[in-house]
């Protein structure tokens, strides 16, 4: 389905919240099992997950921004690199995944991981934040993809190929 109006707009980031909200709840059960990394390696496998997803919904895959005209190309590659998640229509890979969470919760980070080790709050407040961490990056990426694909629908005309800006 293409992306004509904003009401496509609004229905894509409500489907990308519901998408990330249940992956944060996994995320906070991994962080409180009892192995050492789990809680880690599940965020980066849940990121590398559904940041391509939330960029499908909004018709910024590299895919689909290499079918856009000039201008879109420019648009989202210019603009996507002067936004804190910076992933639109670029391949997401477990490297930068880690990047960005290290950069964008760096003190949450230690605290989640540190205050696993203290028992039971500590699993608690590890799980806590471990849902908040895998929400605030999920939903910063939304309302970034959300942005751009507002842009490109309003400044860019829709050209003949359905796949230019689709879901």
């Amino acid at each position: 389905m293409l992306i004509r109006s904003h009401d496509d707009l609004e229905h894509a980031k409500m489907q990308a919240r519901k998408l990330v909200s249940r992956r944060a709840l996994i995320s906070a059960a991994a962080a409180a099992l009892p192995i050492p990394g789990a809680d880690l390696s599940t965020d980066v496998a849940l990121l590398l997950q559904i940041l391509p997803k939330i960029n499908a919904l909004f018709g910024l895959t590299p895919e689909q921004v290499a079918q856009l005209s000039p201008e879109g190309k420019s648009l989202v590659l210019v603009g996507s690199a002067n936004l804190s998640i910076g992933l639109l229509g670029k391949l997401i890979t477990p490297a930068r995944i880690v990047q960005l969470l290290t950069r964008l919760g760096a003190t949450k980070l230690l605290g989640k991981y540190g205050a696993r080790y203290v028992p039971i709050l500590g699993t608690a407040v590890s799980s806590g934040l471990s849902y908040v961490v895998l929400r605030q990056v999920g939903n910063q990426h939304i309302n970034e993809c959300y942005e751009m694909a507002k842009k490109l629908l309003e400044q860019l005309p829709l050209t003949a190929n359905p796949d230019t800006i689709a879901r």
